[in-house]
């Protein structure tokens, strides 16, 4: 078996259950930033400093956002076919994204200000997934208009995934710089 297919040379790729789209097309647009993100996550995953329970956060996070991404990669038509968890993002788990923001809020506190990121390296790739984030969630606004989705949570997850990105980012510092 090879890695390369060829089928993708002429600019179409294939969804989750066959359907073909251009590679220029909201869905890969959507679920090309989700992907981006998760590599994003890996970076911070590695670094040496992160304690265990933040590794298994993230790692957590990286395998939702694989959810993410199946879903995004589904047609209108296929959507039946989605499995909960699997394949189709749950309120179960946006729930657990915001006992994990409830729990660094009432850890840290939130400021009363904009903080410019870069107090260390682990804060800095936090925020740095926060912004692929919210553009993820702009292409999957795009992806849910276009598309006429009615019954999606990708863009509530994907909000409450940059709020928690957010507060991960304060977590890991010692104290936050003002914008001012």
């Amino acid at each position: 078996m090879k890695i390369y297919t060829k089928k993708g040379d002429k600019g179409e790729t294939r969804l989750l259950y066959g359907d073909a789209v251009s590679k220029d097309s909201i869905a890969p647009e959507a679920y090309g930033s989700v992907d981006e993100l998760v590599a994003a996550l890996g970076l911070i995953r590695y670094e040496k400093e992160l304690p265990l329970e933040t590794k298994e956060v993230v790692l957590r996070i990286q395998r939702e956002l694989f959810v993410v991404g199946a879903e995004l990669a589904t047609s209108k038509k296929s959507r039946s076919k989605l499995k909960p968890a699997e394949t189709l993002v749950t309120s179960s788990m946006i729930e657990s994204l915001e006992k994990d923001i409830d729990y660094l809020t009432n850890k840290n506190g939130i400021p009363n200000f904009f903080v410019v990121p870069g107090e260390n390296s682990i804060s800095s790739k936090f925020d740095w997934c926060r912004v692929v984030s919210r553009r993820a969630e702009r292409k999957c606004v795009a992806w849910k208009k276009i598309n006429e989705i009615q019954d999606t949570f990708v863009l509530i997850y994907l909000n409450r995934l940059s709020d928690l990105l957010w507060m991960m980012a304060r977590d890991f510092e010692k104290e936050w710089t003002s914008s001012k």
